[in-house]
């Protein structure tokens, strides 16, 4: 199992600085021992119970047990802004959904009331992820304590302190509950997906198969026309030219069938084929990637097929598709064990970007250039001694990525301000491609190179399998 760590962490310096003005606040409040009692069952309850409804109850019933006065709580909806009688001390939940007395409203201070003193209880409000508390601000609730006769000025302090503990603590419950319904809405999701999207995409490769059966049919049936076609004209037929004139317009529409037949195959195939590495189960129950590995040659079930998806689109931007690294020769084609699916996105991807942002140079002939190029290299002991990696490289032309948007590239969400302006995204696809290779156990990067940028990626040698005189790499 791994170790949580945090990407963006605080510094140890800024740790250590809250925790010592946490130990002088505690020494400037100086609660008296049962207030300090009260809080240390305050947070060990409502770590213990795990439902909102006896968190409510340990919030209002503690002060009561350990201190001896009353109170209640009223949170603000998340729907109309306004206060909610929760629960009181007096009646447990018994009092939920009765009227807000007279003079108890939302604000962002202490005051009092009548017989009763009311804090705020604030939280985090980055922590509210579904519903941002408009009316209210930062304040979610209020938290009433009497009779005021009671309280002096310490305890005030001392309940201002536990309404921001019953806040924070709140918040967290609120997240965890969210979250076990997102899980239990995701896992519907999932059988739904598989119901309603897999399966049914799954009977268009039977309309395929009967479509091809009968292109075929339509292509014994033209054979037989224009055999008695030829019979025909050698009797000296004069309906001859008429029923080859019919030949020919049936032979244009049996092409034009296959052609747009083929067109439907390859989408069908490149469809089903993200459809079944992106919504797949597994990914949804273990909440991360799931690799299905198998052995591919590269090229040609990898590469080929998504850049024959993108050629005509690359043609019409004026992208001319250049062996300028090599290529990747039929006969250097090695066999990787990945996952097909999610590694041929990655390629649709890199060159959907191709296609956004290949822009023309000048070569060293002065001559305006524009293209992309893609190929591979073998890199002895990249990932240590003994363990090499296969980089694959996709080239674009254009002005180089500024540095400082460079290192960010492959982040959630980034556009460098030129892409913003030239073209919609969400900068999400980079950082997918990021997330796929690192799931396969390889690196993405980027390099600035002659004439323009050179987007890459390298997977581990031993994901390779190719016979060499009977010999493996990498002692496969």
């Amino acid at each position: 199992m791994s170790i949580y760590c945090p990407t963006d962490p605080p510094s140890l310096a800024t740790v250590l600085a809250r925790i010592r003005k946490k130990k002088e606040d505690y020494a400037r409040y100086n609660f008296t021992q049962t207030q300090g009692r009260a809080l240390r069952a305050f947070f060990d309850l409502a770590q213990e119970f795990e439902t909102l409804e006896n968190f409510y109850r340990v919030s209002v019933f503690v002060p009561k047990e350990f201190l001896g006065v009353d109170t209640c709580l009223y949170l603000v909806s998340p729907d109309s802004g306004m206060l909610e009688v929760i629960c009181d001390s007096m009646n447990g939940l018994e009092i939920c959904g009765m009227p807000v007395p007279k003079g108890i409203e939302i604000r962002d201070h202490s005051y009092e009331i009548n017989d009763s003193f009311v804090a705020p209880i604030k939280g985090n409000r980055r922590l509210f992820v579904q519903h941002p508390i408009q009316k209210a601000k930062d304040v979610i609730g209020m938290f009433e304590v009497f009779p005021l006769s009671r309280l002096d000025e310490k305890d005030k302090l001392f309940f201002e302190k536990y309404a921001n503990r019953i806040g924070y603590n709140l918040h967290y419950k609120l997240i965890v509950k969210q979250n076990v319904e997102h899980i239990k809405f995701v896992n519907t999701l999932v059988a739904d997906i598989e119901h309603n999207v897999l399966v049914p995409n799954m009977r268009y490769k039977v309309f395929l198969n009967s479509f091809n059966k009968k292109l075929k049919e339509a292509k014994d049936i033209h054979a037989i026309l224009k055999g008695k076609i030829d019979e025909h004209r050698q009797k000296g037929c004069p309906h001859v030219k008429e029923l080859e004139s019919a030949e020919k317009r049936m032979l244009a529409l049996y092409n034009d069938l296959l052609a747009q037949y083929q067109e439907l195959e390859k989408h069908y195939q490149n469809t089903s084929l993200f459809l079944e590495s992106l919504l797949r189960r597994d990914h949804f129950e273990k909440g991360h990637l799931v690799l299905r590995r198998r052995m591919c040659r590269f090229k040609k079930e990898v590469i080929d097929p998504q850049l024959e998806r993108y050629r005509a689109r690359l043609e019409r931007r004026g992208i001319r598709i250049d062996d300028l690294m090599g290529g990747i020769p039929e006969e250097e084609d090695i066999p990787l064990m990945v996952d097909v699916g999610l590694i041929s996105q990655v390629y649709a991807n890199l060159f959907s970007n191709a296609e956004k942002y290949c822009k023309e140079v000048l070569n060293e002939q002065g001559q305006p250039v524009k293209f992309i190029a893609y190929g591979r290299e073998i890199i002895n002991d990249f990932f240590g001694p003994g363990k090499s990696g296969i980089k694959f490289n996709v080239f674009t032309t254009g002005p180089h990525i500024p540095p400082e948007y460079a290192s960010h590239i492959f982040d959630e969400g980034f556009r460098t301000p030129d892409a913003q302006k030239e073209t919609r995204g969400v900068g999400h696809g980079l950082h997918f491609v990021k997330k796929v290779i690192e799931v396969h156990g390889g690196v993405v990067g980027y390099e600035p190179v002659k004439l323009g940028n050179n987007f890459y990626f390298i997977l581990p040698l031993h994901m390779a399998i190719k016979e060499m005189g009977g010999c493996q790499l990498d002692g496969y």
